[in-house]
């Protein structure tokens, strides 16, 4: 069946995961009519919007042009809270540690300082006596920030597809877009299909406007910007401590570590019985969502045990689990938020690199704003499109 000029919809957001969630939400708080499409279920585990813990931090070494939209996210997650009479930040404060002439220890007090943040800088030595879970080089240098801590993925997506339910949204799971094209009049058509086996029905919607928040898919649903969006398989592991009070969230800061390892990051126990570890870019594995292997290997956990053993000594206990996940890596591994090239009625946020999902409160709101208004007041500039000399978009 399709739908009819009376059912058109305001906005339709193609994928219901961390980014498409909060734009699903701003968008019916705005009295949009709003259709989300999730091929999967909400939430669930095959993208890159779960894993029980996801940092949130305000000294952010990457680069301090990020800070402002980081305030505003911390703004939009108290917001949401509040809705819901809950907690969503949970803080523990954050850690950026390594050597000191490292782009972690160096990017973060770079952004403190620019900025103002609440800060102390430890040398190894007294980061490991003021949290005796950590156990890293004396010679290392670490900035630690207070307003740090965790978001639980799977709940922020609930809390906002609940709140965009509240307010009419419809949400669809288990639909998968298989096309979609603008419209003469300035809309667009987006076709789907149940993703359930032995289903053959499709259904074809119309909107006003449009938002890609597809993850790893991006780049299948929208070729034209594929060369620049790679999808990366990513593990996480879980580590039962010897001493658990060392690495409960109070005693525990979040963390980030350049080391002669790479770049790993972690969290204290919450949800599963360990701590949980990841290496940045892992092995460094371009796949297709579709097709990678989502079963941890021995080699995996190995990367993980070892990097645990040298530098928590104290969690290097056994396994408690491993995960797969995905990140979708950009060139310079800054975001895509903007419209689309041709076509202004359709928004586009992928490319989160790995560090993005802390900012899915407020990328709600920015895509709210570009898809009802073509533009937004948030500082987003660094993440157009047309920055890419690999695509002909100019």
């Amino acid at each position: 069946m399709s739908t009819t000029d009376s059912d058109r919809y305001d906005a339709i957001v193609v994928g219901v995961g961390g980014m498409g969630s909060a734009a699903a939400y701003h968008l019916a708080d705005r009295g949009r009519d709003v259709l989300g499409l999730e091929r999967y279920d909400v939430p669930h585990t095959q993208g890159s919007s779960h894993g029980y813990t996801r940092i949130i931090r305000l000294a952010y070494y990457e680069h301090p042009s990020y800070v402002p939209l980081l305030r505003s996210a911390y703004d939009e997650w108290a917001a949401l809270g509040d809705e819901r009479g809950e907690e969503i930040v949970r803080e523990t404060g954050s850690v950026a540690v390594g050597p000191p002439d490292s782009d972690v220890f160096e990017g973060a007090r770079r952004s403190c300082r620019e900025h103002d943040l609440d800060h102390d800088v430890l040398s190894g030595a007294e980061l490991n006596d003021r949290f005796p879970g950590y156990d890293v080089p004396d010679e290392f240098r670490a900035v630690f920030q207070p307003q740090g801590g965790f978001v639980v993925p799977e709940d922020c997506i609930v809390a906002h597809v609940e709140g965009a339910q509240a307010r009419g949204a419809e949400i669809r799971a288990r639909t998968q877009v298989t096309d979609w094209r603008a419209l003469d009049d300035g809309g667009v058509e987006v076709k789907a299909e149940s993703a359930l086996d032995g289903a053959d029905d499709a259904t074809t919607y119309e909107a006003d406007s449009l938002v890609f928040a597809a993850g790893a898919w991006t780049g299948k649903l929208l070729p034209e910007l594929a060369p620049v969006l790679e999808p990366e398989r990513q593990v996480l592991g879980w580590f039962q401590p010897e001493s658990p009070d060392r690495f409960r969230p109070d005693e525990f800061p979040v963390f980030s570590m350049r080391c002669d390892e790479g770049y790993f990051y972690g969290f204290p126990i919450h949800g599963v019985p360990g701590v949980k570890v990841g290496k940045y870019n892992h092995r460094r594995e371009t796949v297709d969502p579709d097709e990678m292997n989502r079963d941890p290997t021995a080699r995996d956990e190995a990367i993980l045990r070892e990097y645990v053993d040298g530098y928590f000594a104290d969690a290097a206990g056994p396994t408690t689990r491993l995960s797969t996940c995905l990140f979708t890596n950009t060139p310079d591994e800054r975001f895509v938020v903007d419209t689309h090239p041709e076509h202004p009625q359709v928004a586009v946020a992928a490319g989160f690199s790995g560090h993005g999902f802390k900012f899915s409160s407020v990328m709600g709101s920015v895509l709210a704003d570009l898809a009802v208004d073509g533009e937004t007041d948030h500082p987003i500039d660094q993440f157009a499109i047309d920055r890419f000399e690999e695509l002909d978009v100019a």
